[in-house]
């Protein structure tokens, strides 16, 4: 199976040096493509750096800054384009451990089209996380879950592995979030498709540098794309039913 890592970056350059070696390290195997939105800082410069002496390491350059979901679907259809046949998406920070890839990509061999790094799971967790942060994703979660009926204890993550075919299925052009409301999206799509999901337990942990990427307005913009998904679902059944 080849294997593309895909890790978005903005400003990452304290990160991304250990993060290439750790996931080549994890992830012998696996192609590494960083999506990078011109960071003022070098991320970019520095990657191509490593990736010279690693090998099998791609650097996608963007003109600008437009958010998670475009870094995606642009490392999405980068690597479709050349024939990948799983797609790993994580940060660059450490928020997500490398160690865990082999564990994460597991279910796809077994026949699973979306494998998701759950910290709802059994055996997962987020250990650094205030009460208020913590509260604020477990509603997030079950509204997304309720509103839409994914069946899934994590759709927020941002550590999972696609397979291509179901990528190939989702429109990518048509996704419409930017932050993280892309994982839930992307979540809804997959399973509009017809995906079988497996939720893998890790335990995830805050950066330790750099800043975090959070914003009101992705939490915003995350709760008015489920309540635009769920009514719509809703309206669907009502028009079925009649």
């Amino acid at each position: 199976m080849r294997v593309l890592v895909v890790l978005p970056t903005y400003n990452e350059s304290a990160t991304i040096e250990r993060m290439l070696r750790r996931v080549r390290e994890c992830l012998p195997a696996a192609d590494i493509l960083v999506v990078d939105d011109s960071s003022p800082d070098g991320t970019a410069k520095l990657a191509l750096e490593v990736g010279d002496e690693l090998g099998r390491v791609e650097v996608l350059s963007r003109q600008a800054k437009e958010g998670l979901g475009p870094a995606y679907r642009a490392g999405f259809a980068w690597g479709l384009r050349r024939g990948y046949e799983a797609f790993v998406e994580m940060d660059s920070d450490f928020s997500h451990d490398p160690a865990d890839l082999p564990r994460l990509l597991a279910p796809l061999e077994q026949g699973f089209d979306v494998a998701i790094g759950s910290r709802y799971v059994p055996g997962g967790s987020a250990p650094d996380w205030s009460w208020s942060r913590k509260l604020l994703s477990r509603w997030g979660n079950l509204y997304a879950d309720f509103m839409l009926a994914l069946g899934v204890k994590d759709s927020t993550a941002g550590f999972r592995v696609y397979s291509a075919r179901v990528l190939e299925k989702v429109d990518l052009g048509s996704v419409r979030a930017d932050g993280y409301g892309f994982q839930i999206e992307m979540t809804y799509r997959a399973l509009l498709e017809g995906a079988r999901i497996a939720e893998v337990p890790i335990r995830f942990v805050d950066r330790v540098e750099g800043s975090s990427k959070m914003s009101g307005r992705t939490v915003t913009e995350a709760l008015w794309l489920v309540t635009a998904y769920g009514a719509r679902r809703l309206l669907e059944r009502r028009r079925v039913r009649a």
